[in-house]
């Protein structure tokens, strides 16, 4: 939140620029987080046991035992559902087939893919010895098959079943329209009916039987192994781009999430861009040591275009850095009476006050607080200047011919000198310059 009225209220999170400058602000945090994450991700790939996966390619054919109802698509050009047949070789029953093939109480589950318009289930299964992950592929595709075979046989066997009941329904009433036909007249109405009936019966019967005898010599293949697991040579996983690219990217993200708060909960000034942004006060002047001459001089000017007044407050944050390295020579440089502080009047009398801020040791919730301090008495605040010399100075007064530097009373200006100010950057209500 800006500390200044005329400037308006920082918004945090909002702009891709704000983000930016806060990592770079937070770079050590960040490159720490960063390679802590590498160094996590290239300890697990030698702390995690490596497993290695082996894939079986099973061909799947139709079995014929049922009329084929499936849409034709672009992801099933098939007779098939392989969708379904990928379930079928997840399912429990496939599952415990596979396991007593190898001779194991049970296995993992393995991995079922469908390449697209294909009919070949890729079945994979992943083991910590390369010779257990191909058993454990092939286990799998061949109990898938045999799965597949009993279920074609058994569909197979009930077709039969309900065919021969039906034939023999259709025996049981041919054989009683022959019977009717024996005591019927020929030429009459009832004769030809049984007649017709029997001609029916017996197409029926040649249909049944005709389709009985293709059950029994239909041949049930479920499909093949076309390429058959070989024990991997190198481990699946973990990999080194897996688990460094995962380390990296959990580094930086909690790096990012790290800057934020350690920025969000760290109020300390460090530099004149800290000063601008926490504050929202203009830095005016850097009178870091060794002092620049020229730092002195652009100080003085935008003091005299922006204070309101005769009278400038010079007031230090935190208090004990003393005001002096500031006051004293602004004295010597601008036609103002420059405060320091030390009288009691000093803050009643300011027409506008510059703050100086120590950076490493001041804080923005210090400079809030002589901010709203300032703002209670209707001291304006045209400004800072931030020096890195922390070393406290004692205050010496100094009475020129000009009046810049009082401790007590007002001086007057020199006949014919230009006192006339300029706009502040903030002007209390009812306060005239």
């Amino acid at each position: 939140m800006s500390l200044s009225p005329d400037r308006p209220a920082h918004r945090s999170g909002t702009d891709l620029g704000e983000h930016l400058s806060l990592l770079r602000r937070r770079w050590l945090l960040l490159l720490g987080c960063v390679l802590a994450g590498g160094t996590t991700g290239l300890a697990l790939l030698r702390i995690v046991p490596p497993a290695y996966t082996a894939t079986t390619q099973v061909l799947v054919t139709p079995v014929g035992t049922t009329e084929q109802v499936n849409q034709v698509t672009t992801r099933q050009r098939e007779p098939l559902n392989l969708d379904t047949e990928a379930q079928i070789a997840l399912s429990s029953v496939v599952a415990a087939k596979a396991a007593q093939a190898v001779r194991a109480t049970a296995l993992e589950p393995a991995q079922v893919t469908v390449p697209p318009n294909s009919s070949v289930l890729s079945i994979s299964y992943s083991a910590a010895d390369p010779a257990a992950a191909a058993a454990g592929s092939r286990a799998y595709a061949e109990a898938y098959l045999a799965h597949r075979t009993e279920s074609a046989q058994a569909a197979i066997l009930a077709q039969q079943k309900l065919l021969l009941a039906k034939l023999k329904h259709v025996n049981t009433s041919l054989s009683a329209v022959i019977k009717q036909l024996g005591g019927l007249t020929r030429g009459t109405a009832a004769h030809t009916l049984a007649t017709h009936r029997q001609g029916v019966l017996n197409r029926q019967a040649n249909s049944l039987t005709l389709k009985y005898d293709a059950l029994r010599t239909l041949a049930v293949t479920p499909g093949s192994v076309i390429s058959p697991a070989v024990a991997p040579p190198t481990p699946s996983s973990p990999t080194l781009p897996l688990c460094l690219g995962s380390g990296l990217m959990a580094g930086l993200l909690l790096g990012a999430a790290a800057a934020a708060l350690r920025d969000r909960l760290d109020t300390r000034l460090r530099s004149a861009a800290d000063v601008e942004r926490l504050t929202g006060l203009p830095a005016l002047a850097d009178l870091s040591h060794p002092r620049d001459p020229a730092a002195l001089h652009d100080l003085a000017s935008a003091v005299l275009a922006a204070c309101p007044g005769k009278r400038l407050l010079v007031r230090s944050v935190p208090a004990e850095l003393g005001s002096s390295r500031v006051a004293a020579p602004l004295a010597t440089s601008a036609p103002l009476s420059v405060l320091s502080g030390a009288d009691v009047s000093d803050l009643a009398r300011a027409d506008a006050a510059l703050l100086l801020i120590g950076l490493g040791r001041a804080t923005s919730v210090q400079v809030a607080a002589t901010v709203r301090h300032l703002s209670r008495h209707n001291v304006p605040i045209i400004g800072a200047v931030i020096t890195t010399d922390l070393t406290p100075a004692p205050y010496a007064p100094q009475h020129t011919s000009l009046g810049k530097l009082v401790a007590g009373g007002e001086p007057e200006p020199p006949a014919g000198a230009e006192t006339t100010p300029l706009h502040a950057l903030q002007q209390p209500p009812g306060k005239q310059a």
